[in-house]
């Protein structure tokens, strides 16, 4: 086969072609929609001082209250990634390309796909520094952020539990733009070749380059409206953790509505969420006071 420029932007297209149609089909199965608010990003780096901010009312009586932004910044960097296929231009020579096309599908799955494993890597590094900290200078999974009391007090609030067991989260996701999560998308997924003559890759290599670009990163938002835990997920572990995140309160004493809205664990908590979640009777016989209480969400990065 002759290798002519209207061949190679007839391959081209075809391989983008390929790419999105992997890209579309398993965008039904990511997570970090269910659980993350999106923010669209125009700079290297946002600033989500305004976190520190809760929004609430309070009845006009007197003089407005003024909300003001932190004056200590959180923000979050954008961060770019890519992925490259190399096509030996004997392959398109030869009229041997067939195969690349599921290649594509495949690059299209990954692009999808990547999202979910790095916010996932960013939840699980909120249990220590390996995530950064959250907007108030805590991992996002602490027990020392600040919270108040009934009389206004400010006291210490823990939205973790301790433990070497697998992790798993309580989430209150009832709300579109406060998410304990944050994507972050500066740009979508572009294609791009390098498939001319003149390129060195194909003058110096004889291969052809086909490339996936993009940028995004994901951030930590409202650590009230999750709660990690490495305990062992029981009943008790469960219940504490469900009242801890219910009995938050603003800082003019009022209570914060908080209520758990998802269970997120991995592949080695199945069971135990069958047992505590989804059975109706418990080992006794008895009815499971837990059952259907929350959602659930298996994630295979929860490990």
């Amino acid at each position: 086969m002759q290798v002519t420029p209207n061949l190679l932007k007839s391959l081209e297209n075809g391989f983008n072609t390929a790419l999105i149609d992997g890209l579309n089909s398993y965008l039904p199965n990511t997570y970090w929609a269910k659980i993350a608010m999106e923010t669209q990003s125009k700079h290297a780096e946002e600033n989500y001082g305004w976190l520190e901010m809760f929004p609430g009312l309070r009845e006009f009586v007197g003089q407005r209250v003024i909300n003001n932004l932190s004056s200590v910044p959180y923000t979050v960097k954008n961060k770019t990634f890519e992925n490259t296929i190399a096509v030996k231009r004997t392959a398109i020579e030869d009229d041997a390309i067939n195969l690349y096309g599921n290649v594509f599908r495949m690059q299209g799955e990954a692009a999808a796909m990547h999202p979910d494993e790095m916010m996932f890597a960013k939840i699980l590094g909120g249990f220590d520094a390996t995530g950064g900290l959250a907007y108030d200078g805590q991992y996002f999974f602490d027990a020392d952020h600040v919270g108040y009391a009934a009389n206004k007090a400010e006291i210490s609030y823990s939205n973790v539990q301790a433990g070497s067991s697998p992790p798993w989260l309580l989430l209150d996701l009832r709300r579109n733009f406060m998410r304990p999560f944050i994507m972050q998308n500066r740009s979508t997924v572009e294609f791009a070749a390098q498939n001319k003559p003149e390129d060195d890759n194909v003058f110096m290599r004889d291969e052809h380059l086909y490339g996936v670009r993009v940028r995004y990163n994901a951030g930590y938002g409202f650590h009230q409206l999750a709660l990690g835990s490495k305990a062992e997920l029981t009943a008790d572990s469960y219940r504490a953790a469900r009242t801890a995140m219910m009995t938050q309160r603003r800082p003019d004493g009022n209570p914060l509505p908080v209520i758990p809205s998802l269970l997120v664990y991995g592949p080695t908590n199945e069971y135990a969420v069958k047992k505590l979640i989804n059975s109706d009777k418990l080992d006794s016989g008895a009815s499971n006071p837990w059952f259907q209480s929350v959602p659930t969400l298996m994630v295979e990065w929860m490990q």
